[in-house]
């Protein structure tokens, strides 16, 4: 990914509100990246970024495993500003011992009251609302700081260092709790760090236009499609680039929706114009899913599955050096570490399930966009709105929502109950109403009556959630009468399921796929 002129530099010590700091940044259109706190300095300093923000983490600074602070950094000369953990850091590097454990935690809601004002506190109200979520405090501050802002238990929450450009607060002003929040990070990205908010989905296209067509030259670049918006933008993007040296394969996997292969296939020709052969790869898919329950090897199986067909379709063709794939950075986050000590959620197969020693090298230019930053890119590119509007779909697709065994035959009876419920979910104005919605069928069978006549089949579960882009999710609150309707369909039209049951858990603590 070429790296955006104006940025910041966002170090995770850990903390689960890390990816929470990029994403209010990148709604004031300013470019960031998420990096783990010992990153080689090396890697981050070409552009120097901007401004610097230290993010919060679970640990407490006098642990002795606890992350440390790169003092290089200051010599960078930029804007930094510490949160939570972020700030009692400075203060610990500084004077070793002065953080220690609170007499009084404080977690949750909290007032604050505001000493110096202007600044990082510009336009900020007295007592304003802020998150909490702290159990040590600074007893001893530097004496080149200053305090800017107090709460009735955190002598300091808020501080800014007398002669450099250095700030911190003992809150997480990311989070929705804290009122005055995107305030703070707004006076901090553009007030103090000087940047303009430039960082538009044209400026992106454009970037990543100039960084594809220099990487991959008179290469061959063969851009693996499934159907969804992600997959669809990369080929898009990748197509404006370098014209008729690439090549899309979308791939019926027998893991598709009912009616998707034929559907998506025929919009990928006829209305977007992009260089796509379809295969039909069901049989080889299947063959190796079948009776496989665990997800984690579903996910690996699909993926090398996956690879083993877009090599065998290049054949012996040497021009084709790269395999473009739509991987979104919620995939990353969730599969591995990959940007700090946060614990892998689980893989996606096309961040966690790629063979080591794979023949094409990776182009992934929405690497490091969330959802709707994707759809925005896709709306500038001119994709039709009712397929940038379309559900988010896993690469692994019915794969992980049938739970437990694979077979054709309980895929067939997700297949079916799946399109009742989004062709409802349509027909009665709901669709775009939430973010996601999807049937997952369960390895329980129970008991049942229809007519006069005793049943023992599965279960459904559908789920509906709201989000802006994955991260988090509340489960969509539709109407009973709705449910009922779509309950009654899958029973009485899908043989072999008699039971229907609606999920309300909301991520976290659950995540939005069961697998």
């Amino acid at each position: 990914m070429s790296r955006h002129n104006e940025w910041i530099l966002i170090l995770d010590y850990g903390s689960q509100f890390t990816q929470l700091i990029a994403r209010r940044l990148r709604e004031f259109n300013i470019y960031c990246e998420i990096h783990p706190y010992n990153v080689d300095l090396k890697e981050v300093s070409k552009p120097v970024p901007k401004g610097i923000i230290l993010a919060g983490s679970p640990k407490s600074v006098n642990d002795t495993d606890a992350p440390h602070l790169q003092t290089e950094i200051k010599e960078w000369g930029v804007p930094i500003l510490g949160v939570c953990y972020g700030l009692q850091l400075l203060a610990h590097t500084e004077i070793p011992g002065s953080v220690e454990k609170a007499e009084k935690r404080e977690f949750g809601r909290a007032h604050l009251i505001i000493d110096e004002e202007g600044g990082l506190l510009k336009d900020v109200d007295d007592q304003a609302v802020v998150w909490m979520s702290h159990g040590d405090h600074i007893k001893e501050l530097p004496s080149s700081y200053k305090i800017i802002a107090h709460t009735n238990n955190a002598s300091v929450a808020a501080v800014r260092h007398t002669e450099e450009q250095i700030y911190g607060v003992q809150f997480h002003p990311e989070v929705a709790h804290t009122a005055c929040g995107k305030q703070i990070l707004h006076n901090f990205a553009f007030d103090i760090c000087g940047l303009s908010g430039d960082w538009t989905a044209s400026s992106f296209i454009d970037e990543q236009i100039e960084a594809i067509r220099e990487k991959v030259g008179n290469d061959k670049v063969l851009c693996a499609l499934s159907g969804g918006v992600d997959s669809t933008v990369v080929a898009t993007i990748i197509h404006k680039a370098i014209g008729d040296q690439l090549e899309c394969v979308f791939v019926d996997n027998g893991l598709l929706r009912k009616g998707e292969f034929n559907e998506v296939l025929d919009l990928y020709i006829k209305d977007l114009k992009l260089p796509v052969r379809g295969v039909d790869a069901s049989e080889l898919f299947l063959s190796r899913l079948t009776g496989v329950s665990d997800p984690e090897k579903k996910r690996k199986i699909i993926g090398v599955s996956f690879i083993d067909v877009f090599e065998k379709e290049i054949g012996d063709d040497a021009d084709f050096k790269y395999l473009a794939q739509g991987t979104l950075y919620p995939d990353v986050i969730e599969s591995i570490s990959f940007k700090g000590p946060s614990a892998t959620i689980k893989s996606h197969h096309n961040v966690g399930g790629l063979p080591e020693k794979m023949k094409l090298d990776l182009i992934e230019p929405v690497r490091e966009l969330f959802k709707d930053e994707v759809r925005d890119v896709g709306r500038e590119l001119g994709i039709p709105e009712h397929f940038i509007s379309r559900h988010p779909f896993p690469g692994p697709g019915l794969g992980i929502r049938v739970i437990g065994d694979l077979s054709k035959e309980r895929l067939d009876l997700l297949r079916n109950a799946d399109r009742i419920f989004i062709d409802e979910l349509k027909d009665n104005g709901l669709y775009d109403e939430v973010w996601q919605a999807l049937a997952v069928l369960l390895p329980v069978q129970s008991v049942g009556v229809m007519g006069d006549e005793r049943t023992y089949e599965f279960t459904v579960a559908l789920r509906a959630v709201t989000s802006i882009d994955g991260m988090t999710a509340d489960w969509a609150h539709l109407p009973y009468e709705f449910l009922s309707h779509v309950s009654g369909r899958i029973i009485n039209e899908v043989k072999g399921i008699n039971r229907v049951v609606y999920d309300i858990s909301s991520k976290p603590p659950a995540t939005i796929e069961w697998e």
